[in-house]
């Protein structure tokens, strides 16, 4: 065996003994050890145990430790504190830029145990105030993380929609007068993207193929017929593949939909050959335009024969934005920073503030005292913003039982509740299922927050039985959120059809930390198109006197109860 698997060993093994607070001389004897095991100048392995304790720097103790690992492929020790670490936190020794010191403070005082947790706490801003942490810590160990999710190829729709966009801008000014589209995932608006694929019709391949290879667009190109392939900046695969003019909308529907989609809309068509839309594919077929987004499956292709499909929920129609953070907990700017931005720059009818419940000691969460602290400045702001209006909320916690976070007394005084489970997600689908069925019945609860917890490519959600979640929500007149966070969009676009046929109003909620966090309300759209949400069905799509009268009729039976 050479020396650096050795040496990365007996570093770990002095990283998890300083996370777990052992001796600090054993510590530092173990990790020299490390740094004089990989500078050695011959394979230690080599050597007997007798030779390795003479070896400067090595010592009886970790030369016993090094041929233990000789031996037997591991050291007792070792293994015995990896059993006491959650992978995640292991898993955050890799990252470049914290240190076991900093990993207690995000283990210890911030409660997050997965690297997923982490990017979504740096991208709350939880980092800043942590001792030892500070803005620049905290973009960096973001940027080491985005790095590490691009390996496996994979991309949030997020994180590539801004570079997507300037490459289909740069081709379309090498190919003046060519017809372009996005294809395949990017077009449906997919939430996790594998690879971006672009649509060009000329009749001018030749030209077409010199001017796009000699232009420095991507990296890693080859060419093979009419496509050209490679990877973008940050490593998403990238195709783009030529087709003659005549024939680029006939191309673009086959491109875009799924397989099972596509083929579904093929057996009603006698033939597909040049279109001039897409627009008169689908009239062919039999069926009223479906829209990109909607293009997984064939679960609206009925609603498309009948012409029944819904409009589509738009940006514009959102009247206010629901479930947000403030200075109060969490949050970067302060609560009047944030209502100006919403009505002065969004032109927004009104501001959901929604700061983190007391059991969120991790995100500083309101003890009763700044509940009512917090409520007199609404009330002071109120006064003051003329037509533009501050509801109050709060996220309140499900504990354990089910129960939300505060005395009824409490939850009394808040216009509307946000209740989101954030601790104990291991729980089994039995267990989860009812938590959270039991805070959908309490009568003060108006929105069920980010229903799984997911976190995209990091944390896969706690299991939940949706169908009776859902059907609870019918039942106690609960809203549903669709958090628009790009790192949750939950809940998945997937569900909204049984919450819409059950009658369950959805809430595109952008749970902004900060001013520019409503801006994530665009990608809380495209996740409740694509589940077929319509504006009649979103909750902050209301006015501003309708979705008053909404959280006033809930409140008054809920004191009624």
């Amino acid at each position: 065996m050479e020396n650096k698997p050795i040496a990365r060993t007996l570093r770990l093994l002095s990283q998890l003994m300083e996370l777990h607070d052992e001796n600090p001389f054993k510590i530092k004897s173990v990790a020299n050890a490390a740094l004089k095991v990989d500078k050695l100048p011959f394979p230690i392995a080599t050597k007997s145990l007798a030779e390795m304790e003479k070896i400067d720097g090595i010592g009886k103790s970790t030369a016993s430790k090094i041929h233990e690992f000789l031996e037997t492929g591991q050291i007792t020790e070792l293994q015995n504190l990896l059993e006491q670490t959650p992978e995640g936190i292991v898993e955050m020794l890799g990252i470049k830029g914290i240190g076991p010191k900093k990993i207690i403070t995000i283990w210890k005082e911030l409660g997050i145990e997965t690297v997923g947790e982490l990017y979504y706490a740096c991208n709350e801003n939880r980092l800043i105030e942590a001792k030892g942490f500070g803005l620049k810590t905290q973009e960096d160990i973001a940027r080491v993380i985005e790095f590490k999710m691009a390996s496996n190829g994979k991309f949030l729709y997020a994180r590539v929609e801004s570079e997507a966009k300037d490459l289909l801008r740069k081709v379309g000014e090498l190919l003046p007068g060519a017809l372009l589209s996005f294809t395949g995932e990017f077009r449906r608006c997919c939430e996790i993207i594998g690879n971006l694929s672009i649509l060009v019709g000329t009749s001018e391949f030749e030209k077409a193929i010199e001017a796009l290879s000699g232009a420095s667009l991507l990296n890693e190109v080859s060419i093979s017929e009419w496509c050209i392939s490679g990877k973008s900046a940050n490593g998403l695969s990238v195709m783009i593949n030529l087709v003659n003019s005549s024939s680029f909308y006939k191309e673009l529907f086959l491109q875009t939909g799924t397989v099972a989609f596509t083929n579904t809309v093929l057996l009603r068509l006698p033939s597909i050959g040049e279109m001039v839309n897409e627009e008169a594919i689908f009239d062919q077929a039999g069926l009223e335009f479906i829209a990109a987004e909607l293009r997984e499956d064939d679960t609206f292709i009925e609603k498309a024969a009948n012409y029944t499909l819904p409009r589509l929920i738009t940006y514009t129609d959102l009247q206010g934005t629901l479930h947000n953070h403030s200075t109060w907990s969490d949050g970067v700017n302060t609560l009047e920073e944030m209502a100006l931005y919403c009505r002065d720059v969004l032109k927004l009818q009104y501001l959901g503030m929604c700061d983190h419940s007391r059991s969120a000691f991790y995100a500083s969460g309101l003890s009763i005292e700044k509940v009512l602290q917090q409520q007199e400045e609404i009330d002071s702001l109120n006064r003051k913003l003329g037509n533009f209006y501050i509801f109050k909320g709060i996220e309140s916690d499900i504990l354990n039982d089910g129960s939300l976070d505060y005395p009824v007394e409490i939850l009394q005084r808040f216009d509307f509740i946000v209740a989101s489970v954030h601790s104990n997600l291991k729980m089994d689908q039995e267990k989860a299922t009812a938590r959270v069925i039991k805070a959908v019945e309490n009568p003060y609860t108006t929105i069920l927050g980010h229903p799984t917890g997911r976190l995209l490519l990091s944390r896969k959600g706690y299991e939940l039985d949706f169908k009776k979640v859902i059907d609870a929500c019918a039942a106690n007149g609960v809203v549903i959120e669709v958090n628009a966070n790009p790192l949750r969009l939950d809940l998945d676009w997937r569900w909204h059809q049984y919450a819409l046929e059950k009658g369950v109003m959805l809430s595109i909620n952008p749970d902004a930390h900060r001013t520019e966090g409503f801006l994530d309300m665009h990608y809380g759209i495209l996740a409740a198109r694509k589940g077929g949400l319509y504006k009649e069905m979103c909750l902050n799509a209301l006015t501003l006197g309708e979705i008053r009268k909404v959280f006033e009729s809930k409140k008054n039976k809920a004191i009624n109860c």
